[in-house]
C-alpha cells in the first residue's frame, strides 16, 4: 500500500469514526452499515440483501423507480444511479462496481433505450460480460420490457424477458419469481 493510499485510508477511516462519534450511522455500499450501540462500541450489521442494478434510460426513469421502490419493499437492495451515486462520486467506476457486485442486472428496454446511445448501452454490455463469466444456468441479466419494442438481437437470442406491459403487477412478480428461485438455488449450491 502506497503512502497516499494509506493517507486516504487513515482519512477515510477518521471520517466514519467521528460520524459514529456523533451517534451517525455509516453505510458503505455492497458491504453493510457502521451504528452505534449503546455500550458506545459499534455494530457492524453486514448487508445481506440481493442487490438488483436497474440499468434504464433517462426517459425511462418513472419505470425504473417503480421497480426500485417495488424492489426496496420486498426487502431487496436495488441500484439506481439517480438514488446510490454521491456528489463528486467517480460514476462511471462506480457504476461498474454496483454492476459488478449485484447479484442481478435488469436491464429496461424500451423504444427509447434501444436506438440510444450512451450509458444505458454500456451498462448493457459490461452487464452481458459479467453474465458470461458464471455458470449457463445462472440467471443473471434479466431484460425486462416497459412497453412495446424489439429487444436487441444479442440479448433476445440468449434472454428470456419479463414484459410490465400491459399488467405491471403480473411482470413484476415474474422478477420476484426468478429472483427468488435464483437465490434458493444458489443457497442450495453453496450448501452442497
Amino acid at each position: 500500500m502506497s503512502v497516499a493510499e494509506r493517507t486516504s485510508s487513515d482519512e477515510i477511516a477518521r471520517i466514519v469514526l467521528k460520524c459514529l462519534e456523533r451517534g451517525g450511522e455509516v453505510e458503505i455500499d455492497g458491504l453493510g452499515v457502521f451504528r452505534p450501540d449503546e455500550r458506545g462500541g459499534v455494530v457492524f450489521l453486514p448487508q445481506v440483501q440481493p442487490k438488483v442494478f436497474l440499468a434504464y434510460a433517462v426517459e425511462d426513469r418513472g419505470a425504473a423507480e417503480r421497480l426500485f421502490e417495488g424492489l426496496l419493499a420486498r426487502g431487496f437492495d436495488p441500484w439506481m444511479d439517480s438514488r446510490k451515486l454521491l456528489p463528486g462520486q467517480n460514476w462511471p467506476r462506480a457504476i461498474e462496481q454496483a454492476i459488478s457486485v449485484s447479484d442481478f442486472f435488469v436491464a429496461c428496454f424500451s423504444s427509447r433505450s434501444i436506438p440510444k446511445r450512451g450509458h444505458f448501452q454500456s451498462e448493457l454490455r459490461y452487464a452481458l460480460d459479467c453474465a458470461s463469466r458464471l455458470p449457463l444456468d445462472e440467471v443473471y441479466l434479466i431484460p425486462v420490457r416497459t412497453e412495446e419494442c424489439s429487444v436487441p438481437g444479442r440479448v433476445q437470442r440468449e434472454f428470456q424477458y419479463v414484459d410490465l406491459f400491459p399488467d405491471w403487477e403480473k411482470g413484476f412478480e415474474s422478477i420476484l419469481t426468478v429472483i427468488r428461485q435464483q437465490l434458493r438455488a444458489r443457497r442450495r449450491r453453496r450448501a452442497s
